[in-house]
C-alpha cells in the first residue's frame, strides 16, 4: 500500500436511463475510518456503497453526498389518505352550506395539508442499484488518487526532516565525546574552590566524574534515534500492507521521547541547540503524519 494522504475530495455527475446523480465524497483527518453519509435515501445501497469505500480506504473520515433526480415518472407513487380527505371535504360541504357559497382549494393546496399526501420514490431496481453503485465508484477513484499525491509530497517533506535530524544527530555525536571531559573540568574546579587539592577531594572528584559522566551519557538515546530513523526511513520507502501513518506517528512519539532525553542530559550549549533542532524537526513530522492513512 503506498503512503496516503487523508485529506480529499472529489464531485462527480453523471447521467442514466432512469436517474440523474450527482455524487460527491469528502475525506477528512481521523483516527479510524468513519463513514458519513448526507444525502437522498437510499436504503440497502448506502451500505454497499459504504463497503465499496472502505476497500478503497482504510483510515479517515468519509463524508458523501449522492443528490438522485428519477427521470422515469413510474418511479414515483403518491399515497393519499382517503378518509382524511373525505373528512376535510365533508367539513368543506358543510361550511359551503352554511356560507351559501362553494368553497375550493387546489391540488397544490392539497398537499400542502399534513398526513393528508404522501409522494414517495419506490425501490431501486436492480440496475439502478448497480448504476449508483458504479457512479460511486468512479467518483472516489479520483479521490483515492488525490490521497496517493497529496501521501507523496507529504512522505516527501517528512524524507527532508528525517535527513535534517539524522544530520543533527552526527553533529551531536561529535559533540557527546568531549562531555565527559567538559564534566570533569567544570567538577574539579568547582571542588578546588570549596576543598582545595586534598587527597580526599582528589578521591571524591574521581567518583563524582565517574557517576556523572555515566549520567550525561547519550550513547544510548544516539543509537535509538538512529534506530527510530531507520525505522521511519524504511516505512516511507518500503510501506506495507497495513497504513503506515499510525505507525510513523508512533515512531514520531518515540523520537519526541529520546529527543527531550537527550537535551536533559546535554552539558553543552552546542549540543543543546542541536538537540533543539532535532525537536522542531521532529514536531514538523508528527504534524505531517497526522495527515496520513
Amino acid at each position: 500500500m503506498s503512503i496516503q494522504s487523508m485529506t480529499g475530495f472529489a464531485e462527480r455527475s453523471f447521467a442514466g436511463p432512469t436517474l440523474r446523480v450527482k455524487v460527491g465524497i469528502k475525506s477528512l483527518n481521523h483516527r479510524f475510518f468513519d463513514w458519513s453519509y448526507k444525502g437522498a435515501p437510499l436504503g440497502e445501497v448506502e451500505n454497499r456503497l459504504r463497503v465499496l469505500c472502505q476497500a478503497k480506504i482504510s483510515r479517515g473520515r468519509i463524508e458523501a453526498v449522492l443528490d438522485v433526480d428519477s427521470l422515469d415518472p413510474s418511479s414515483w407513487e403518491v399515497r393519499i389518505n382517503e378518509a382524511l380527505l373525505e373528512k376535510i371535504l365533508g367539513s368543506l360541504r358543510r361550511t359551503s352550506s352554511r356560507l351559501g357559497r362553494d368553497i375550493t382549494f387546489s391540488v397544490e393546496n392539497l398537499f400542502r395539508i399534513p398526513q393528508l399526501t404522501e409522494l414517495r420514490r419506490k425501490a431501486f431496481n436492480s440496475e439502478e442499484k448497480a448504476f449508483l453503485e458504479s457512479c460511486f465508484l468512479r467518483t472516489l477513484e479520483p479521490l483515492v488518487r488525490a490521497r496517493a499525491a497529496e501521501g507523496r509530497k507529504t512522505a516527501a517533506q517528512i524524507q527532508v526532516h528525517l535527513r535534517n535530524v539524522r544530520s543533527a544527530l552526527g553533529r551531536v555525536e561529535k559533540l557527546a565525546v568531549r562531555q565527559p571531559k567538559a564534566v570533569q573540568t567544570r567538577l574539579r574546579k568547582k571542588m578546588k574552590d570549596v576543598n582545595g587539592n586534598s587527597p580526599a577531594s582528589q578521591n571524591r572528584l574521581d567518583e563524582e566524574v565517574a557517576y556523572l559522566t555515566q549520567r550525561y551519557d547519550v550513547a544510548e538515546e544516539m543509537q535509538r534515534l538512529r534506530s527510530h530513523l531507520d525505522a521511519a526511513r524504511d516505512l516511507l520507502a518500503r510501506p506495507g500492507a497495513e497504513p503506515a501513518g499510525k505507525m510513523l506517528d508512533f515512531i514520531a512519539q518515540e523520537l519526541t521521547r529520546e529527543a527531550n532525553t537527550l537535551n536533559s542530559k546535554s552539558q553543552d550549549i552546542e549540543m543543546t541547540r542541536q538537540g533543539l533542532l532535532i525537536k522542531n524537526e521532529v514536531e514538523s513530522i508528527r504534524q505531517q503524519v497526522q495527515n496520513l492513512e
